[in-house]
């Protein structure tokens, strides 16, 4: 049995329902899960999510995204398509504060259990409804995933280089954006419910949560009529701030942009001289000149090894920075210190290292307690404890693949 008394994050004591599946539902629900709320996640019986199945590597055929997205969460199962299976969803709504979905707008209203349906029976409720083009809207039908959402959102555009057609970032960074928006959404509207006692609808769609990351670019254009360019990995007209190779074949990023640091960096360099040239001395000239700074920054940084010249300007105080990787990341003091990273013990597994929960608190801190668990494993745990279903009643409705 799931003992939830050990959840200590800021949102223990709050219920949350999480249906939907992939990553925008999901991972909002794993936010709540890793501040302490006790999320039930509803599978379909067969299948269970399909994240329980991505991932390229799999040892032991276990989906090691699923680990993480899923962790925190008790698994039910629940067939969505059946009357019996929304009976299961309609009572557990019932005593849940926040419920997550992110199907196609329209769906729940035709199982019956559309918020106004839901709100009927517990008008506390918050329904967080993540979806590609949100609830309403000429687009709202469509099917919508988070690389269409990081295109119409401005985002594809501006990654990658120049050279190359518009990049991803590589990872599902709009899904994840709709998600925290939406685990955002919930908090906010559980403070308003404190003052009504009523829930809402937070309508968290993909694109608008990847525009509300993008800067001034609107106003970019409706003002002058500029549109912001892939531009790699520097930021046009502030120099030096990029990654420059090493003598060992790594890279580093350098950010020396502002004018006394770009002066300690030319000390690092052995060309304190460098600070003082009219073509370098000030913000715009480093700007106009940019290629021709990065080429001596960089022929300077492939001289030294990656460990070395990071002592050599952490000695100067310039800001930099390796490109970590995840071997990087586990070996790296400042994570061991901080537990950035955990390990979090696996049934079959072992231990499984993941990120920990963030950001901090520091009376009631979030907490990994478990990793993904198995399809329904959780089933008769909630359906007993929660809705008073015998075993009996739990077997029916498993052998019926409601349940």
């Amino acid at each position: 049995m799931t003992d939830r008394s050990t959840s200590t994050g800021p949102l223990a004591g709050l219920r949350a329902l999480e249906m939907g599946q992939l990553i925008a539902g999901p991972f909002c629900g794993q936010l709540l899960g890793d501040l302490g709320a006790d999320v039930i996640k509803l599978e379909d019986p067969t299948s269970g999510d399909p994240m329980r199945q991505w991932g390229r590597e799999r040892p032991q055929g276990q989906s090691l995204w699923w680990s993480v997205v899923g962790r925190n969460k008790r698994s039910v199962t629940c067939n969505l398509r059946t009357r019996e299976g929304q009976d299961i969803a309609r009572r557990l709504a019932e005593r849940a504060d926040i419920l997550i979905e992110n199907f196609r707008p329209g769906t729940l209203e035709r199982w019956g259990l559309g918020y106004d349906d839901l709100a009927a029976v517990n008008p506390r409720l918050i329904m967080v409804r993540v979806s590609g083009y949100g609830q309403t809207g000429p687009y709202s039908q469509r099917a919508g995933y988070g690389s269409i959402g990081e295109a119409m959102g401005g985002l594809r555009y501006v990654v990658g280089d120049p050279s190359t057609p518009p990049s991803r970032t590589g990872i599902s960074i709009g899904d994840s954006l709709a998600a925290t928006f939406g685990a955002l959404g919930a908090l906010a509207a559980l403070q308003e419910r404190q003052r009504t006692g009523r829930g809402q609808v937070v309508d968290s769609a993909i694109y608008e949560a990847v525009l509300a990351l993008m800067e001034s670019t609107v106003p970019e254009y409706q003002q002058t009529g500029y549109v912001r360019e892939r531009t790699g990995p520097i930021l046009p007209n502030v120099a030096p701030s990029n990654v420059y190779p090493t003598a060992d074949g790594g890279w580093i990023l350098i950010a020396a942009n502002q004018d006394t640091v770009f002066r300690r960096l030319a000390r690092a360099m052995g060309s304190p001289e460098l600070g003082e040239d009219e073509r370098f001395a000030t913000h715009t000239a480093r700007g106009e000149r940019q290629a021709e700074l990065d080429d001596l920054v960089a022929q300077w940084t492939a001289t030294i090894d990656t460990a070395e010249l990071e002592k050599i300007l952490e000695g100067h105080a310039v800001p930099v920075g390796k490109i970590f990787r995840a071997p990087d990341m586990l070996a790296d003091e400042h994570y061991r210190e901080r537990d950035a990273i955990v390990e979090v013990p696996h049934a079959k597994l072992g231990t499984v290292a993941m990120q920990n929960t963030f950001p901090r608190f520091s009376q009631t801190p979030g907490s990994v307690r478990w990793p993904g668990p198995e399809l329904g494993q959780h089933t008769v745990e909630v359906l007993r404890q929660e809705l008073g279903l015998t075993l009996d009643e739990i077997t029916r409705l498993q052998q019926e693949g409601a349940a």
